[in-house]
């Protein structure tokens, strides 16, 4: 992980009050976690980190784009990205992530490694369901979904007239009008 040596913020030399760093996230950034669900990533990430007294306070914004897969037609498109996250650093007697909004490191610590809370905050900013826009309104020409059409259940049988009903059904049909 020696290529993550940026992401690395020594907050002992720094000044109390705030701080901005800027990172340009792309695909060699995923490849160090040997995630591969990406096509092409991206995406600027704003930190705004704030050194208070006894607490550091820091605030990550992620927008740009990452190119996907629909997981319908597997056709790639950009999917945009604009997330935030908040994470709090105290100090205390022992390492403790637990909790995903605190973080608790020990009183000696004096720099504090962001890019995997920078690797979460993209990740999960994805949908669960990928589905390209073009599918949803439409515009979109695919093979899969020519197949996809062609293969769907034909709605014949809501044009059925009541001549092709069993007349047993019209016995049953009586017991709700009896009432």
């Amino acid at each position: 992980m020696k290529a993550l040596k940026e992401y690395i913020i020594p907050f002992i030399g720094l000044k109390a009050g705030e701080h901005h760093f800027d990172y340009k996230i792309d695909n060699t950034f995923f490849h160090n976690f040997e995630y591969d669900e990406f096509n092409s990533v991206d995406i600027k990430i704003d930190l705004k980190f704030e050194k208070k007294t006894t607490f550091l306070e820091l605030y990550f914004l992620a927008t740009g784009s990452v190119n996907v897969n629909c997981d319908i037609t597997n056709e790639p498109y950009s999917q945009p990205i604009d997330d935030t996250f908040k994470l709090v650093v105290k100090f205390g007697s022992e390492y403790n992530d637990e909790n995903e909004d605190i973080l608790i490191v020990s009183h000696g610590e004096y720099e504090i490694n962001v890019s995997q809370y920078i690797y979460e905050l993209i990740v999960l900013a994805v949908p669960i369901k990928r589905i390209h826009p073009g599918i949803e309104d439409g515009t979109l020409k695919s093979d899969i979904l020519d197949k996809l059409e062609e293969l769907s259940p034909q709605e014949d049988y809501k044009n059925k007239s009541t001549e092709d009903i069993d007349p047993r059904w019209n016995t049953l049909k009586k017991l709700l009008t009896d009432k």
